[in-house]
């Protein structure tokens, strides 16, 4: 009894030892997950944001040239008034009395004049009879000329107080709306030094302009004419457009930061953006609609020789043709550029780049495109991809690949490396390079 005992633990033993052996040496099945973006069409752009505030196109304060106390005033807030119109009135009285004033020192200029003149005449009649003495007749001469000097002084201080009591009144240069008023009925104004602003009126809110400060690092991006969109706070959901009609040379430096004052044209037909407001731009420097677009990750992918040999078999044609005898696609279609995978990105060119495409049956393979305009997610396709086409953007493979068994099914274009008879266990994400 105990030497069957003894029989039967040994061959249990013997089992679980074998069971253990196997499943030491045996290899997991490999996983291979493969992401892929479809060619679709869509838009690039690239832009560049500032901040700037929305202006009237065309504002003039309007002040007074002389000073007084304002009498009446005949326009508010908001108004809206034409060129021409009566926008306030001084308190005339001293201005009237000035100009009566100059009046009357006209009116006594004029009485020397005729006396002087006169008395010239007389002394000249005189000198050619020569009852005077020359000196006598000069004098008359220069008395004479010098009344006639004090008249012409007096009548311009006469029409220079005749204009200042029209100044008195004072009149909206533009056709516009009204948005400041600075004074008071019973205020007075001083025009000693400078001349003070008694009114602002901007000529058409229907037509507004950003003045945006644009960063010195991005203002050789712009040029007059390109499309601007812009929200304000008043209205965060509604995007208002315009194009950039103006660049200023002059810099702003505020705190060694260089800033430059970008002119954005935005109309205003529905009045509802007001002076002031703060606006928000996007300067759209490159902008292409309805292109073909390719991942740009996809461009920046490049399997390596484990994962192109874990995938191997799915490459195999639908009649069980191993991956190593599949004919090799001439360069342009798909065929593998001298020096493997890793050599997929030496293009030509800037605007050449290597995608992988996933194959309707399971398979990959390479393709080298052509791209354009890139916002740095999206490359437009200029040639060699169709819309709906898939390529591979990354694959991750988990499990055990064994390279001796790999090695019959190895991609076609990858020549085999020394010591690929090794055990393999890989956990890995194929990505290319970040951008350049």
């Amino acid at each position: 009894m105990k030497k069957k005992l003894i029989y039967i633990g040994s061959a249990v033993i013997v089992l679980v030892a074998g069971f253990l052996v196997y499943k030491s040496l045996s290899k997991p099945k490999a996983s291979v997950s493969i992401e892929t973006a479809k060619i679709e069409r869509g838009t690039i752009s690239n832009t560049v944001t500032a901040t700037g505030t929305l202006e009237a196109v065309k504002t003039v304060e309007v002040g007074t040239q002389v000073s007084g106390v304002i009498e009446k005033i005949f326009a508010d807030y908001n108004s809206v008034v034409k060129k021409g119109q009566l926008l306030a009135q001084l308190d005339e009285t001293p201005l009237i009395a000035q100009l009566e004033q100059s009046k009357a020192s006209v009116d006594q200029a004029e009485a020397q004049v005729k006396y002087q003149k006169a008395t010239y005449e007389r002394y000249k009649a005189l000198l050619a009879k020569k009852l005077i003495a020359q000196a006598d007749f000069d004098q008359a001469e220069y008395n004479y000329n010098n009344a006639l000097g004090s008249l012409s002084n007096a009548k311009s201080m006469y029409e220079k107080n005749k204009i200042n009591l029209s100044y008195a009144r004072i009149y909206s240069p533009i056709d516009g709306v009204v948005l400041d008023r600075a004074v008071e009925v019973g205020q007075t104004v001083a025009a000693s030094f400078n001349t003070p602003t008694l009114f602002t009126i901007a000529n058409d809110l229907t037509q507004m302009r950003v003045e945006a400060k644009v960063d010195e690092a991005d203002i050789g991006q712009l040029v007059n004419g390109q499309r601007v969109e812009f929200t304000v706070d008043a209205f965060p959901t509604k995007k208002f457009g315009g194009e950039v009609t103006e660049i200023r040379l002059q810099p702003v430096t505020t705190n060694n930061v260089v800033t430059y004052t970008v002119v954005i044209g935005a109309p205003n037909p529905e009045n509802i953006l007001k002076p002031g407001m703060t606006a928000n731009a996007t300067f759209f420097v490159t902008e292409r609609k309805d292109i073909l677009l390719v991942s740009a990750k996809a461009t920046r992918f490049t399997p390596d020789e484990a994962t192109l040999a874990s995938i191997a078999p799915p490459m195999s044609g639908p009649q069980g043709v191993q991956a190593s005898e599949r004919p090799m696609a001439p360069m342009g279609e798909g065929a593998m550029p001298e020096g493997g995978p890793m050599q997929m990105q030496k293009t030509d060119n800037d605007s050449t780049r290597m995608v992988w495409i996933k194959e309707t049956n399971g398979g990959i393979h390479p393709k080298r495109i052509t791209v354009g305009v890139t916002d740095e997610i999206n490359y437009e396709v200029v040639k060699g991809l169709n819309e709906g086409e898939e390529v591979i953007t990354s694959i991750t493979t988990t499990g055990t690949v064994q390279a001796g068994k790999a090695s019959t099914a190895r991609n076609p274009f990858m020549p085999p490396r020394p010591g690929s008879n090794r055990r393999t266990s890989t956990t890995n994400t194929q990505q290319g390079p970040p951008p350049q």
